[in-house]
């Protein structure tokens, strides 16, 4: 929750008066500052690194979650990474570590969190995933479907617990003004990168739906035309298109 999407939605919920547990990994500074800024409003933030694709440090992160708050009421499934690049060509640990977050890591706190939310009768999930869930990805061909098991995962599981008064959502942004292209070594075409949306942006459209309880959410007018456009091609052209905006 220190940079782009993640921060801008923790921000949100400080804001509604929601007491937030902010994980991060990397960017303690980032993460401080948000604390700090979110202080000067009086709205207290807690933070807590985790590496959340190794599987000790998530189970530190769930313990100490449940054995300061007791439960939680609403999860956000935001860490993800990304890939870029010919699958042949990519180091096999970048991809599996993409694997472990992307997928692994949010199953698994879902299925953690998600019982005593049951038990309770009320809670709300968000898993973030992509437009990229929509379709195939050359040379992103992992992210793309580590995305699409988000999308599928989160549908199933609306459906499973609407009838327990849980919210599901699934969170499907485009190109968002983030250092997540440059992190993941991403290269597109001019026309792609005009497209991107600001995180706070994502943030507030995000939220707007969640608590209206939309399965699943694709902020920006734009995004939604291209996820209808993409409904009415044949596969076949789709991912054509996809690999030619890729080439950079």
């Amino acid at each position: 929750a220190s940079k782009g999407i993640g921060r801008q939605i923790a921000k949100t919920l400080a804001k509604e008066n929601i007491q937030v547990i902010a994980n991060y990994n990397k960017s303690e500074e980032e993460i401080l500052k948000l604390k700090n800024e979110l202080e000067e409003e009086n709205i207290q933030v807690d933070i807590k690194k985790a590496d959340v694709s190794k599987r000790k440090e998530a189970k530190e992160l769930v313990e100490y979650v449940l054995s300061r708050y007791g439960k939680i009421d609403i999860l956000i499934n935001n860490a993800g990474v990304g890939s870029f690049g010919y699958l042949s060509e990519i180091e096999m640990e970048k991809e599996l570590k993409l694997i472990d977050i992307n997928i692994r890591a949010l199953t698994e706190l879902t299925k953690i969190f998600l019982p005593a939310m049951i038990e309770h009768g009320e809670g709300a999930i968000m898993n973030v995933a992509s437009t990229a869930a929509f379709c195939a990805g050359p040379k992103m061909a992992t992210y793309y479907a580590s995305k699409s098991y988000v999308l599928n995962f989160t549908e199933a599981l609306y459906e499973e617990v609407k009838r327990n008064n849980i919210k599901i959502s699934c969170l499907c942004p485009g190109p968002v003004k983030t250092s997540f292209q440059e992190k993941s070594g991403i290269k597109k075409k001019e026309a792609a990168k005009k497209a991107l949306m600001a995180p706070n942006e994502v943030a507030r459209i995000a939220y707007r739906d969640f608590k209206k309880g939309k399965p699943i959410i694709i902020p920006g007018f734009k995004n939604k035309i291209i996820i209808l456009f993409n409904k009415f091609i044949p596969r076949s052209l789709a991912r054509k298109i996809i690999f030619m905006m890729n080439k950079g």
